[in-house]
């Protein structure tokens, strides 16, 4: 049945009951009164229906105490609703436990709890709530007629009859409120967001859905139950929010609409609760965290939000596909809500300190700092603000002294910035922390940086750097963007703490000048006449180590009688030196106190050189370019422009050693004042390989020193041809004379005998490493040769290292290879014997691969066959065999190949003395050698003629060769040239 229909029913007209001019009071209750009136039959019936469902009581409800109004419907009014409903013929077919839920929402519709109103108590236009929750209008324009949700008023056919718990109206209709309406007119088959878009009673919830963007999310599947507040709920809402917010588009921001949207889930139970279903109790909402309440009302329930006005159920059980709505008189509002409400009136931060007079030295001082504070603290925030009043900003002023009269006063930018750290110290960002947010002991930080500390001992005091707290006078002063708390002082960080105890320091002049034990130093600045004294009286910041009397004393005394007092330093020059002394002691735009300080730090000082520290068992000791530091003895004197720490030492720098120590030779010079290394000088020179220029250079290097004997043993060593190092004068020589004194220089460091290790090798600029063998405490040097040298003179420092003079030339082994050029392999050997070029030929010509073999590495012993016998071996074979160039075919060369290979023996290097009697030596043909002992030895092979060693022991690098004056022939050969006949 459609709801044009239903209104069209609601137009016919319907049967009117006689009505009774005088009643007579009934000791009946409203249930018995309508069983005895037989036009209220269906009614009756009707109500018995719906109490067959457990969730329904309407017959002993309306049995009870009351009091009830009840407008009851006729019997022709029952039966024209049920004509019209195409699902419902009779009372019967409400079957179901959604059915009888209907039926109890209409019948609940009639009843208004609390009251008997007579027809004359009613009054025009006004709205009753129903038992159901929605309301009914009184229309008293030509009769009684009672406005429900349809656009067809039902009429009061006879009124006022008297039952004993309260008043019955007879009416000619069945009256509908909305949910039902909804429910009996399809609303079953839409989701709870298409039934608020076909209401138009909650078309600004509809509005509401969409801006805050739930429209997917109320459409899915649930079930869902949503308390939906009317239009005129929302105009409510609107009104209390103030001008702006004059409709929904006003919730235009990101954080407004986040807010919107947290209001309407607050309306929303993630589950499906039908009117029937309601408990007192707190049920949680789709918005997290964030629950309503259901509050027992009389015989129905309201709803309670986070305010102190209850919201009331106007409508029920309007079913959806995916839930519930129950439509409400009011919009609930969660805490948040109701916060943003209460900030829409207040003041900011900066606007409360301007209002309150007690605050207006606070408001100058933001203003002096112009850091744009004002402007910060003007902002969304949140902040928690501790605000001085003006006594203290008062109490303050008069702590600093006569330089601080007024805040205007904080005129540099140093002052500016400090007062930007104090303020900024009162000021906590990302919270409004109520005095009930606070607790004892909490550690706050503040937007300076430092932190505060509450105390809660006998009211609420906040700590600062400083030992006395700041008292909060009024606390929990709220703000549109926070929170401000008056307090009783000024709260300083630790930089104005230390800007406070600073103008009353000393300067560090000054201090020197008060300690009797840094008078010497007051009298060496003066002495110096440098303008120390002025810049130490300056801004700084400095750190000085302040050397004490009995330092300076020491000083005095290590310099020998020209130095027996600081006036004493009186030339120019001397006068500079003492500059750099005493600059030495001063670090320029820092005043590092001891606790700054870290072990091994190196610290660049005024003079230009750094100090080094040295921390040991908690006493620092500074380090200088001497072998002895200086230990404070007094650390951490804070003046106005730095710190000062006294020692027990004067410090100096390399620059002062220099000046007061003559400079060290260079290795070069070093080597010309020792007449013994003389001939290391020349063999320098006479290299001619820039070799003085680099030893000159800055290093550093370790040198060893061949003395005169070492290099005059060399030059015997090496023959008839060195008698001196001018011998060395061809290009290669030279180059070669470089390469040994190279050998004997280590670059990049300078080894002293102490810096040695047993078994160390150390590589050489030659390229080549020596090695370190030390015995007994002496070092001896290792090189290529069989012979180690001797350190004999350790450790002769040089500005460019240092030198170790030792007792022999060293040798690398490329010098060595150079000087004793490698043995040729065994094909090389014979190459380079005449009487043995037949022998290169037949290698040559066996094209067997025999020469690179006899190349490579073996070992091998070859017999090597003479000309001659190669001569004989060809007489032998006839007049087909002229020369060797005769073995031409592939036969011939495999059968010079076995010959020369018979005269091969692989693996072993055999030198004659090795030979054994009748030794059998196996060849790489494969067939044997008989050696005989003798003189000479002989060698047997399988002819009848036995081949002499005429030329033994010829050493080749990868074998020996032994001359024989006959071709051997091995048994395979000889069948090869003698068939056996048969």
């Amino acid at each position: 049945m459609t709801l044009f229909a239903l209104f069209a029913l609601f137009t016919l007209s319907c049967e009117k009951e006689e009505t009774q001019d005088q009643k007579q009071e009934n000791s009946s209750n409203i249930v018995q009164t309508a069983q005895n009136e037989d036009l209220l039959n269906s009614l009756v019936a009707a109500l018995i229906k719906a109490d067959e469902s457990d969730a329904n009581d309407l017959v002993n409800t309306l049995s009870g105490d009351g009091p009830f109004t009840v407008f009851a419907p006729t019997n022709d009014a029952f039966t024209a609703l049920l004509g019209d409903l195409e699902a419902y013929s009779s009372l019967e077919d409400f079957k179901t436990e959604e059915d009888k839920a209907i039926l109890a929402t209409i019948l609940k519709y009639h009843v208004v709890a609390g009251v008997g109103a007579k027809a004359d108590d009613l009054e025009n236009g006004q709205e009753l709530t129903t038992v159901q929750g929605e309301k009914l209008k009184i229309n008293l324009d030509g009769g009684v007629f009672i406005d429900d949700a349809t656009d067809v008023n039902a009429t009061v056919v006879r009124p006022d009859i008297e039952a004993s718990n309260g008043i019955v109206h007879v009416i000619d209709k069945v009256m509908l409120p909305q949910a039902v309406i909804m429910a009996i007119n399809g609303s079953g088959d839409m989701n709870l967001v298409e039934i608020v878009v076909a209401t138009e009673p909650l078309s600004l919830l509809e509005e509401a859905v969409i801006k805050a963007g739930l429209v997917d999310t109320l459409s899915g599947d649930g079930p869902f139950t949503v308390f939906a507040p009317t239009n005129d709920a929302f105009v409510a809402l609107l009104n209390t929010l103030g001008d702006s917010y004059n409709s929904l588009d006003d919730f235009d921001t990101d954080e407004e609409i986040a807010l919107l949207k947290n209001i309407l889930l607050y309306h929303v139970i993630p589950s499906k609760i039908l009117a029937a279903d309601l408990a007192e109790g707190s049920v949680p909402t789709a918005f997290a965290d964030n629950s309503i309440e259901v509050i027992a009302s009389g015989d129905t329930f309201v709803i309670g939000d986070a305010s102190d006005v209850d919201a009331n159920i106007t409508g029920t059980d309007i079913i959806a596909t995916n839930g519930v709505a129950h439509t409400i008189d009011k919009v609930l509002l969660p805490q948040a809500a109701l916060d943003f409400v209460a900030t829409l009136n207040l003041k900011t931060i900066v606007e409360i300190a301007v209002e309150t007079d007690d605050l207006s030295l606070l408001v100058g001082a933001l203003q002096q700092a112009n850091a744009g504070l004002v402007d910060t603290l003007s902002g969304e925030g949140p902040f928690t603000v501790f605000a001085p009043t003006n006594a203290a900003f008062a109490a303050l002023l008069d702590a600093l002294g006569d330089d601080y009269n007024e805040l205007s006063d904080f005129d540099t930018q140093e002052e500016k910035d400090l007062l930007v750290a104090i303020l900024t110290y009162h000021v906590v960002s990302g919270t409004a922390a109520f005095s009930s947010d606070l607790s004892n002991g909490q550690e706050i930080p503040t937007v300076q940086g430092g932190k505060i500390t509450v105390s809660l001992d006998g009211g609420v005091f906040i700590k600062d750097a400083t030992e006395t707290p700041a008292e909060v006078e009024t606390a929990d002063v709220r703000a549109s963007n926070g929170v401000v708390h008056i307090i009783d002082k000024v709260l300083l960080p630790q930089v104005a703490v230390d800007f406070v105890n600073t103008l009353n320091l000393k300067t560090i002049v000054e201090i020197a000048v008060e300690t009797d034990d840094l008078s010497l130093l007051v009298q060496a600045l003066q002495q110096a006449n440098a303008g120390l004294v002025d810049t130490l009286s300056g801004d700084g910041p400095f750190t000085v180590f302040a050397p004490t009397n009995a330092a300076f004393v020491a000083l005095l005394n290590d310099l020998g009688d020209d130095y027996n007092s600081l006036a004493d330093f009186d030339t120019q020059e001397e006068k500079d030196l003492l500059v750099q002394v005493l600059t030495y002691h001063v670090v320029s735009g820092t005043a590092a106190f001891s606790g700054d300080l870290s072990n091994g730090q190196q610290i660049p000082t005024v003079q230009g050189e750094k100090v080094g520290i040295n921390i040991k068992n908690g006493t620092v000791h500074v380090e200088d370019a001497t072998e002895k530091n200086a230990t404070v003895v007094i650390p951490d004197v804070e003046a106005s422009n730095g710190v000062v720490h006294v020692i027990d030492k004067v410090l100096l720098p390399q620059a002062v050693l220099d000046a007061l120590t003559p400079a060290l030779p260079n290795i070069v010079e070093l080597a010309q004042s020792v007449d013994d290394l003389s001939l290391l000088v020349n063999a320098l020179i006479q290299a001619d390989a820039g070799l003085v220029d680099v030893l000159s250079g800055d290093g550093p290097f370790t040198v060893f020193a061949p003395t005169n004997a070492a290099f005059a043993d060399l030059l015997d060593a090496l023959g008839n041809e060195y008698h001196s190092l001018a011998d060395f004068d061809t290009p290669e020589e030279k180059a070669l004379l470089a390469k040994v004194l190279t050998y004997h220089v280590v670059s990049g460091t300078a080894a002293f005998a102490g810096d040695l290790s047993n078994g160390q090798q150390i590589p050489t600029v030659q390229g080549e490493s020596v090695g370190i063998n030390i015995k007994n405490g002496t070092v001896h040097i290792e090189d290529a040769t069989d012979t180690n040298a001797t350190v004999t003179g350790a450790d002769n420092e040089a500005s460019n290292g240092v030198v170790h003079i030792v007792n022999k030339v060293l040798l690398p082994q490329e010098v060595l290879d150079i000087l004793n050029p490698p043995a040729p392999n065994i094909v090389e050997l014979a190459q380079s014997v005449d009487d043995l070029s037949l022998l290169v030929d037949a290698l040559i010509q066996a094209d067997a691969g025999l020469v690179e073999v006899l190349s490579g590495d073996g070992p091998f012993t070859v017999f090597a066959p003479t000309n001659a016998a190669f001569a004989d071996l060809l007489n032998t074979l006839g007049n087909d065999y002229n020369s060797l160039a005769d073995f031409d075919t592939a036969e011939e060369k495999a059968l010079l190949a076995k010959v020369l290979t018979y005269h091969v023996v692989s693996g072993s290097a055999i030198a004659s003395g090795d030979f054994t009697s009748h030794q059998e030596l196996v060849t790489v043909q494969g067939e044997s050698l008989e050696a005989i002992p003798g003189h000479p030895i002989k060698l047997r092979d399988k002819t009848n003629v036995r081949a002499r060693i005429i030329g033994a022991d010829n050493e080749a690098s990868n074998g020996i060769v032994h001359i024989i004056d006959k071709v051997v022939l091995p048994q395979e050969v000889l069948d090869i040239l003698n068939p056996p006949t048969h």
